[in-house]
């Protein structure tokens, strides 16, 4: 790898730390317990690791359909897996695609009423 890339592979990492570190206090202060410091380099390293395979999976899946481009499918296929993560982001994708479908209709109405105005005129 070369400096920037191990770098930032190093500032992701204490980012994904830091994150777990955060999560873990607060379900901690929750349930009246506390993680030591070995069990959240644990699950922060897990996640890490986690994420990097999921990533190479997102671009293999991108590149068998033949497109530079992440879609939402791709994401659905890497969570297949796990049951409650698949719930999660089919109910996120479909409340996501009805808040477009919103916008779209707000935007494609305020178009036609400008362009009914200016034809009266």
């Amino acid at each position: 790898m070369s400096v920037d890339t191990e770098e930032t592979h190093q500032r992701l990492k204490a980012a994904v730390h830091y994150t777990v570190g955060r999560l873990c206090q607060k379900i901690g202060e929750d349930h009246r317990r506390q993680f030591s410091r070995q069990a959240i380099a644990a699950i922060a390293e897990t996640t890490f690791r986690q994420c990097d395979i999921f990533a190479k999976d997102l671009e293999a899946f991108a590149r068998h359909a033949k497109r530079s481009t992440v879609s939402v499918d791709d994401v659905k296929l890497v969570a297949r897996r796990s049951t409650a993560l698949s719930i999660y982001i089919q109910n996120k994708s479909e409340e996501l695609t009805q808040e477009h479908l919103g916008l779209k209709k707000k935007t494609t109405g305020k178009r036609k009423s400008i362009e009914t105005e200016k034809s009266r005129e």
